[in-house]
This record gives structure tokens, C-alpha cells and sequence, in this order.
């Protein structure tokens, strides 16, 4: 069977599609190790043309000076061009991803679209700001009457922007960077990661069918030396990127000599909060259910499981259990829960911190290796450690794996002494019959979001992003345009 969107064989740059100047790379499927297609690789002269098409688009193209209802009016064919392609999208995501249908359908596929909707609902609200009105001693007549003036404070977009994803959500990262930029009056070059190019190339498609002016989004693809030139050409202004802690560092330091704006959405380490009078079934059934989400691979997915002593062996006992009805396998079987790693190093990097786990003395509560008779595929078993103390190499590092780490605690005050004792601070969550307390412990935790006792049961509309190593700026809720847009003051008199 064909995989959608497989065939794309060019890069979309300027409004055209271009065959690739550095050949192709294999597209394998991670649960059979099976090549779904060849993907095209730019050139460095090809990603230079991209920067200079998205430059051209910006400084003398319609797309930055349209209104914003005439931009959302593309932006809302957008949407139902992506809506006609649910199905084809998410088959896509199955095979290029591994991840279950279950979530590939909801997380990968449908909310994104629904934020986009959102973008664009917040965006046709956004308007120019009229700030007080301002009266001053006139300094060339101060024994005359005073001036009276008004400020007027208009946004507008930011520029080119280079946006870099990574490989565990594609299509949601693609279009968690393309929405608001797009709608901001931005142009932009994507590129997305090696493992999952059909998600972005597929957006080639979509410019074609809503019209969208040439060089308002151009996709590349490549490997660490094009995304450098997209982090250091002086004609992009700004970059952002999701990926891990280290990628997001490096990029930092290139985007420097230019001093681009740097948007990033990077790694986590978060942490679930058992209290003492939580339902013990609930949160085991809870953390099992979330760290098989995608084989581990999200970064805002809790890893850390701080669970109060007095309940921690039951919870032990119960998440062991949920764990061993997890079913792991190839997603195009719908029945499977939990699928694959993206490759065979990612798998190789879950075992590595296996073995640290068991060295350091944590106990291994189940899994730790691989599925029985899943010989192809990059599979790992769902993995749960007790005693694990937080000075781990477990409990720091971010593995990206299903593997989650239980921790004791004693007191309020510890969890959130543990919690909070880490280098990351994207997400959280607190599971506690006392609401009220769960509140109070949820505005002491150093992160950028925390679900009490199971948020909205999905991710709202809100902003999403971290403190510390976690990342800088926002995505999502009615300030995302923000992120990809300057503020100017126009100052006047008006009297």
C-alpha cells in the first residue's frame, strides 16, 4: 500500500517545486524498518534561494502589508484544505511516526488543526492599542499651555523566520510554527526533521491549492548544515525550534552574531504528584497511560512519578499491572497502544539510561528491555523504576523514552522541592482529592503549565512553554501571535 504524501520527491521553494540538488534519503517506517519512500535533500544553494525567495516575499511581496482578515481569509482555506486530508495525514503519521492511532487521530492530527482555527480566531481580534492619553509641560513654552498627545501602539510582523522541527509530532510542530507566523505576516522557511519530511512537504500542496503568494512559505529539507545557515544568514530574522535542550543551545549561539530573535520549545523532565490522598488507581492507570504516549517521545510527558510514601507501594503494584496491558506493536493495527521509537539510536539511548538506572540501584519494576517477539522495529518495553532518588541520572536527564522513574516523598513542601529540583520546567501535573491544595502546590512548581488532577482532559487553548531549559517564548492561547510580531509606538499630538 502506498503511504500518502510518499511520492513528494521535490522541495518547495518560491512557489514551485524544485527537484533536490543533494539527492534522497530513505523514509523508513519505524515499526517494520520498511522504506515508505525516498525524501529529497536541498542543497545549501537551494536553502540560500529559500532565505532569499521568503526575504523577497517580506520586503516587497503583499503578504505583510494585506490586512489581517485578508490574510485569515487564506489561512481559513487552509484549514479546510487540511481538513479534506485528515485521513491521508494521519495514515501518513502512522507510518512515517510509528505512533497509535488513537493518538495520531486526536494529538497529531486533529488538535493541531484546531488550533490553527483558534490562531486564526484570536488573530482577526487583534487590533492596534490606544494607550492613555498623555499631558506635558510644553519644554519650548513652559510658561504656555501644556501639549496633550495620544499613542497609538500597532504590531506588526516580525520578518523571515526559519522555523526547525522535530520528528515526534511533525505535523503539529509544522503547523504550530507555520499558523502563527503566517497569520502574524511573517514569511518563512521550514524545515523539518530527517525522519519526517513528508509532514512538512505536504504543506507544498496545500500553498498550491489556497493560492498562497510565492515565498510566504518555502520547505527545505537537510541535515545540520542547512539548518546552520538557516540560524546564521542576516537575512533571517528570527528562529524557532523544537527539539531537545542541546539543538536549542547550539542554535542560540549561531543565531548570536545576528542577534535573531530565538523562539524555542525544548526538552523536559516533568513531574506527576501523587499526594498522600489521591485516587491511587487513577494516577497509576494516569502515569502509565501518559508515558506510553507516542513510546515516551513528547517532551511535556511526565516522567517523574513523586508519589507519597504512604501510598507509593500500591501504586507501585497497580501501575506495574496497568503496564502489562499496554499493547505494543505496530500502529497500523488499531488495537496497538503503544508503537515504536523513531530509530535504532533513540532505542539505543532509552537502554543506555536502563542501564545507568540499574547500576545507580533503582529498582526495576517492570519492563527494561524489549518486546517479546517483535524482532523488527526500533520497539522498547514500557519501564517503571521504584527508589529512584532525584539525583539520578534517570531522574535528571530527559531520555524520550517510556520510562518513568517513581520517586518518594514525605510532605507537600518535598514533592515540590523535588519537583522543582531539575533544569527543566515545561510541564506538570498534581493528582489530590484536596483541589484547593493542588492549586496552591501548582503555583510553586517552576514550569510552564500544570494539569491538576487531569486538566481539561486535553491541551486547551492555552500558552505552553518553559522555564529554564525548557525553552524561551510561548505557543498556543490568545497571545501566540505575540511571539512573531513587533510592537511600535506611533506617538502624535492632538492638541
Amino acid at each position: 500500500m502506498t503511504i500518502p504524501y510518499t511520492n513528494l520527491d521535490s522541495i518547495y521553494v518560491d512557489g514551485t517545486w524544485h527537484a533536490p540538488e543533494g539527492g534522497t534519503e530513505a523514509v523508513v517506517n519505524p515499526a517494520t524498518e520498511e522504506v515508505i519512500g525516498h525524501a529529497p535533500i536541498a542543497s545549501l544553494p537551494q536553502v540560500e534561494a529559500a532565505i532569499a525567495a521568503a526575504r523577497e516575499a517580506f520586503d516587497n511581496g503583499p503578504w505583510p502589508t494585506m490586512t489581517m482578515d485578508e490574510r485569515a481569509g487564506y489561512m481559513d482555506k487552509m484549514v479546510a484544505a487540511l481538513q479534506a486530508r485528515q485521513a491521508d495525514i494521519a495514515a501518513l503519521i502512522v507510518a512515517e511516526v510509528g505512533c497509535a492511532q488513537g493518538i495520531t487521530h486526536m494529538m497529531q492530527v486533529a488538535n493541531p488543526i484546531n488550533h490553527l482555527i483558534s490562531t486564526i480566531k484570536y488573530a482577526r481580534r487583534d487590533e492596534p492599542e490606544r494607550l492613555p492619553i498623555d499631558i506635558n509641560p510644553n519644554m519650548f513654552a513652559p510658561d504656555g499651555p501644556q501639549n496633550i498627545g495620544g499613542t497609538t501602539v500597532v504590531r506588526e510582523p516580525f520578518g523571515v523566520v526559519s522555523a526547525i522541527t522535530g520528528y515526534n509530532f511533525p505535523f503539529l510542530l509544522n503547523l504550530a510554527k507555520i499558523g502563527p507566523a503566517l497569520m502574524a505576516g511573517c514569511t518563512m522557511i521550514l524545515k523539518p526533521s530527517q525522519f519526517t519530511p513528508y509532514s512538512a512537504l505536504l504543506f507544498g500542496e496545500i500553498c498550491e491549492e489556497i493560492g498562497l503568494p510565492k515565498g510566504v512559505l518555502n520547505i527545505v529539507t537537510g541535515s545540520i548544515a542547512e539548518g546552520q545557515l538557516l540560524c546564521t544568514d542576516e537575512r533571517v530574522d528570527m528562529v524557532t525550534f523544537t527539539g531537545s535542550e542541546s539543538v536549542g543551545a547550539t542554535i542560540m549561539a549561531q543565531a548570536a552574531p545576528t542577534l535573531k530573535k530565538v523562539h524555542l520549545e525544548l526538552g523536559g523532565k516533568s513531574a506527576m504528584i501523587v499526594r498522600h490522598d489521591a485516587d491511587v488507581q487513577r494516577a497509576a492507570a494516569m502515569a502509565v497511560g501518559i508515558l506510553s504516549v507516542n513510546a515516551g517521545q513528547g517532551c511535556a510527558i511526565t516522567t517523574r512519578l513523586l508519589v507519597h510514601n504512604r501510598i507509593r507501594p500500591a501504586f507501585v503494584q497497580i501501575a506495574a499491572a496497568m503496564a502489562a496491558h499496554i499493547k505494543i506493536g505496530n500502529a497500523a493495527d488499531p488495537s496497538v497502544t503503544m508503537g515504536p521509537l523513531i530509530r535504532e539510536s533513540q532505542r539505543a539511548k532509552v537502554e543506555h539510561y536502563v542501564a545507568l538506572g540499574n547500576a545507580a540501584g533503582a529498582t526495576l519494576v517492570c519492563g527494561g528491555g524489549r518486546p517479546a517477539g517483535l524482532d523488527k522495529g526500533f520497539f522498547t518495553d514500557l519501564t517503571l523504576f521504584d527508589n529512584v532518588t532525584n539525583d539520578m541520572a534517570i531522574a535528571q536527564d530527559e531520555i524520550f523514552g517510556p520510562v518513568g522513574c517513581i520517586i518518594g516523598f514525605d510532605t507537600d513542601e518535598e514533592a515540590v522541592q523535588i519537583a522543582n529540583d531539575s533544569r527543566y520546567g515545561l510541564a506538570g501535573c498534581i493528582e489530590t482529592a484536596d483541589a484547593a491544595t493542588g492549586y496552591q502546590m501548582a503555583l510553586k512548581i517552576r514550569t510552564g503549565s500544570v494539569a491538576l488532577n487531569g486538566g481539561t482532559g486535553t491541551m486547551s487553548f492555552a500558552p505552553i512553554g518553559g522555564y529554564k531549559r525548557s525553552g524561551i517564548g510561548r505557543e498556543y492561547g490568545p497571545n501566540w501571535l505575540r511571539e512573531y510580531q513587533h510592537e511600535k509606538s506611533v506617538f502624535y499630538p492632538i492638541g
